[in-house]
């Protein structure tokens, strides 16, 4: 069982956060960076398995900003709210926020970051602003329209071959520009590593979990 923190980000912004911590001694911090659907069941299920796998998790909820407490479900008229919300979110605030996660886990903010969704659009921008220690991208569909920044840490993408929202000539545009950056494309839909979505495809969240844990196994530290 995990537990519920505040942050403050630089500009004064207070937002909470979910804390999952492994038994014994951590390998090292993840950031874990939401769906659309806010800090729900399923991200906060994500933390409790990098804690169990030996990582202190913590997960920003960047609708904090917005309103407090927002979890959404996997139904239309949710999709469509938490699409507004990103809309009117923006993209320089929620990276405040990842920016004070990474501070509240470690002061020189070395510390992975993950996110799913709309998240792995903010992994891939708090990648190339900030400096972490390593970033692990699920399907983020917005990724192509920052591709004039570069990544500053060690960055691995998951994209599925049969995502709707996300062209296979968008992963090829994204591997162009980043010609060094491990891309894995996986028989798969949209959201295909959570289990509380249609498109959920177990074999595929499996291996680029192992493959996640591996570049965080690398990269990153307790010390």
């Amino acid at each position: 069982m995990g537990s519920t923190l505040t942050l403050t980000a630089e500009d004064g912004h207070q937002l909470d956060a979910y804390r999952a911590d492994p038994v014994g001694e951590a390998k090292g911090s993840v950031v874990v960076i939401q769906e659309i659907f806010g800090v729900n069941v399923h991200i906060r299920d994500v933390c409790d398995r990098f804690a169990a796998a030996g990582y202190i998790a913590l997960a920003p909820a960047l609708f904090d900003r917005l309103e407090k407490g927002i979890e959404l479900d996997y139904v239309p008229a949710d999709i469509e709210r938490g699409r507004d919300l990103v809309t009117d979110l923006g993209w320089d605030d929620p990276i405040k926020d990842v920016r004070a996660a990474a501070l509240a886990l470690r002061p020189d903010m070395k510390v992975g970051v993950t996110g799913y969704c709309w998240g792995g659009s903010v992994t891939w921008l708090a990648a190339c602003r900030l400096e972490l220690a390593a970033a692990s991208v699920y399907y983020g569909r917005h990724i192509p329209d920052f591709l004039d920044e570069k990544s500053r840490c060690p960055i691995i993408m998951h994209f599925g071959e049969h995502d709707a929202s996300i062209p296979l000539a968008a992963v090829s545009r994204i591997q162009t520009e980043n010609p060094m950056v491990p891309i894995h494309v996986y028989p798969a839909g949209h959201g295909f590593n959570c289990d509380r979505r249609k498109d959920y495809h177990a074999e595929s969240a499996a291996l680029a979990w192992s493959r996640t844990l591996e570049l965080f196994g690398k990269h990153l530290s307790a010390a």
